[in-house]
């Protein structure tokens, strides 16, 4: 963002609001599922209402399809609106769907390096951060993943927010894994739409605990734990797309020499990699076989048949939230429901205990929706 300093002269927008606008079209063609269907009414009621409303959806029910005709409405009546989340990733994978999907509307897409695009737009699809820039902006802010870090930790982000909202602007939150807090800030009188399973109606991929008791020493000493080379060479054997999460980016480079013994086109990325973006899209275009990371790819990446693998699954970074998304990422196509979800671990925690459980629960009320038995 660049230094701020008491001196300095700070300007918003007080002229008129953006007029209304005909030509904004839903160019989207795709088709919702009942549950979909209900959810996005529910969610374009409470946001035309003026009442807040929390969208709780499980990894790959489909929320950003759901988001598509509210917004639409909501622009077509002159409405300006933010869809705001704490990580780039999550904007640069949101930013060409909505340009695909809904016409006529300018839309910027703001994060760190993004520069300043041009055009008044209607729509902004941006970091939390960023609506530090922002007074008194918008009709409605969306805010996506809440609860990831660092928006779920910092007051001010949550600030920001506020904030940026208009004087009788909604807040909507989109979240797979709502927190005390979230349920908080939406009260007892704001509107809630649940839905339990994913698009397609299979079940979510439970995760499964390997041990891998020593790994940091072995790592360490220039060895590639046993159980994790096997698993490894058993995806690149099938040529199926993978994503090894670990707790630190040093451990995460000391790894990384080890994995290119096994194939060199392995790559690794975290928040500041120069070349972060181009090796995502390297993985999605199946150009390279997979990457090692940190929890900066827990959300916003759908790849067909990827396969997950959590080392150090037992350390604090890795709590509920961050394993339930984590294992949301596998098994998001129709044609390729399922994945492997693997926590290599140093002693199982009560945080993955709980995500196992929550995903357990989660398959089973989304069974008897979709008639399907439960796991």
């Amino acid at each position: 963002m660049g230094r701020v300093a008491e001196c300095d002269e700070l300007l918003y927008w007080c002229g008129p609001d953006r007029p209304s606008s005909g030509s904004v079209e839903l160019t989207w063609k795709g088709r919702l599922t009942p549950l979909q269907e209900r959810a996005a009414a529910e969610l374009q009621e409470s946001l035309l209402a003026g009442r807040r409303h929390l969208l709780h959806a499980v990894c790959g029910a489909g929320k950003t399809e759901i988001l598509f005709r509210p917004v639409h409405r909501l622009l077509s009546e002159g409405k300006r609106v933010c869809i705001a989340t704490p990580r780039t990733d999550v904007v640069l994978e949101l930013l060409p769907r909505f340009t695909e999907a809904v016409g006529g509307s300018v839309i910027h897409g703001l994060y760190s390096g993004s520069g300043e695009p041009e055009g008044f737009p209607g729509l902004i699809i941006a970091t939390t951060h960023q609506l530090y820039r922002f007074r008194e902006a918008f009709d409605v802010v969306i805010v996506d993943e809440a609860d990831a870090f660092p928006y779920s930790y910092d007051k001010t982000l949550r600030q920001a927010v506020k904030k940026s909202l208009k004087a009788g602007g909604v807040l909507a939150v989109v979240t797979a894994t709502p927190s005390s807090a979230i349920l908080s800030e939406i009260g007892k009188d704001g509107g809630k739409s649940v839905i339990p399973v994913r698009f397609h109606g299979y079940p979510l991929p439970e995760p499964r605990s390997e041990p891998l008791f020593g790994y940091r020493r072995k790592i360490s000493s220039g060895k590639l734990p046993e159980r994790l080379r096997v698993w490894t060479e058993e995806c690149l054997k099938k040529k199926a797309p993978f994503l090894v999460f670990f707790p630190s980016v040093s451990l995460m480079e000391k790894s990384l020499p080890l994995f290119s013994h096994l194939d060199t086109g392995i790559g690794a990325v975290h928040a500041s990699h120069p070349d972060r973006r181009s090796l995502v899209l390297a993985l999605r275009e199946g150009r390279i076989p997979g990457l090692l990371t940190t929890t900066i790819l827990e959300r916003g990446i759908t790849i067909p048949r990827l396969q997950i693998a959590i080392v150090g699954s037992e350390n604090a970074i890795f709590d509920r939230s961050a394993i339930i998304q984590i294992s949301g990422r596998a098994g998001r196509s129709s044609e390729y429901p399922g994945g492997d979800v693997v926590l290599f671990h140093h002693g199982i925690t009560p945080e993955m205990d709980s995500a196992v459980r929550e995903i357990r629960q989660l398959n089973r009320e989304g069974g008897k929706l979709v008639g399907m038995p439960a796991l």
